[in-house]
């Protein structure tokens, strides 16, 4: 390995050009080599100018290269096994956007093949781990400094989303962060999910519930609620607060700059989960390129995308057919280390 990680970047849309640009501008250790995507003009305009980044068509390209060290993978989620797949046979660190794939059943797929290869080369992209009020959170609720969580209520709010959006993808494309981030808070399964709509806003597209509450369950009994609106107009929001023994914390706040003028008070809401998380994700970025220098991850794994996944599926039977058990095969001793932040 040269002495930057010399990494692909595979799938060429507005996120996965942000990081090719994130690598070039933002981390330190590592330099963008090769961006692909079936369209190959988006490959271009992600790479230019950046020098020594080439374009190509075929993520194989890009995956088989001897010149690539390291791949982020930024394809759609119907993608991802098969290109996980081959990294993991040849043996390179990844970091996958969300999802690991759209099912549990390939995601377990993977999941057994990473196994099978002896080492995590798989990361996941849950930014929120990140972010520096949920890692604060998370300490604070490691260390009982309230004593034991009993409840978290979080919220979830978009602007708007694209008119295909569906019922399932509020689960599997929104919700699924609220997921990931309450078994890393909480250290522990969601065992149960339950599901219950309101009325949908008239901003919504016909057919879509919007907004819905979703309600977890941990394997302690620690109750986990979700609000998720999709087309709450007025900008892009997520918080958590841990309701604990001895007193409540939350993430996301937006204890930000409060100013005063013109006869009114206030501060300023995200436009959207870019402009939220930059910092998270460039902290994820640099951290993960420190792990897969040496080899490994540093974030969410491919088991933690495997449960993701299946509690996903479990959320979305519970939105037609009532409270919903999560069904999760026992965890590899492969996976007992944490590697999460």
């Amino acid at each position: 390995m040269s002495e930057q990680l010399r990494v692909g970047v595979v799938g060429a849309g507005r996120m996965g050009a942000d990081h090719v640009r994130r690598l070039h501008e933002r981390i330190s250790g590592a330099r963008p080599v090769a961006v692909a995507d079936p369209d190959l003009d988006a490959a271009k305009r992600a790479a230019d100018g950046v020098a020594g980044c080439r374009a190509e068509q075929d993520p194989a390209a890009v995956i088989e290269a001897s010149d690539v060290d390291a791949v982020v993978l930024v394809t759609p989620g119907a993608t991802h096994e098969e290109l996980l797949l081959a990294c993991v046979e040849r043996g390179v660190p990844v970091l996958c956007e969300k999802p690991l794939t759209p099912d549990s059943s390939a995601a377990l797929r993977v999941v057994r093949a990473e196994v099978a290869r002896g080492r995590q080369l798989i990361q996941v992209g849950f930014m929120r781990r990140f972010d520096a009020e949920h890692a604060e959170l998370k300490r604070l609720l490691d260390a009982e400094e309230l004593g034991r969580a009993l409840v978290l209520h979080c919220a979830h709010r978009n602007a708007a989303a694209p008119p295909e959006f569906t019922d399932a993808m509020m689960i599997f494309d929104s919700v699924v962060h609220e997921i990931d981030t309450a078994r890393w808070l909480l250290g522990e399964e969601i065992t149960a999910v339950s599901a219950r709509r309101a009325p949908a806003t008239r901003n919504a597209p016909a057919g879509l519930h919007d907004p819905q509450l979703v309600s977890l369950e941990t394997a302690s009994g620690v109750l986990v609620e979700v609000e998720i609106f999709v087309h709450a107009q007025f900008g892009y929001q997520v918080r958590c607060e841990a309701v604990c023994e001895s007193g409540t914390a939350t993430a996301g706040g937006d204890a930000g700059l409060l100013r005063n003028t013109a006869g009114r008070w206030g501060g300023s809401v995200a436009a959207d989960f870019r402009d939220r998380f930059q910092p998270a994700f460039d902290a994820e970025f640099q951290r993960w390129v420190r792990a897969a220098a040496r080899g490994g991850i540093d974030g969410a794994s491919a088991w933690d995308g495997y449960a993701a996944a299946a509690v996903c599926e479990a959320g979305v039977s519970a939105q037609t057919g009532g409270r919903t058990a999560v069904d999760l095969v026992p965890r590899p001793d492969f996976y007992a280390r944490e590697e999460a932040p």
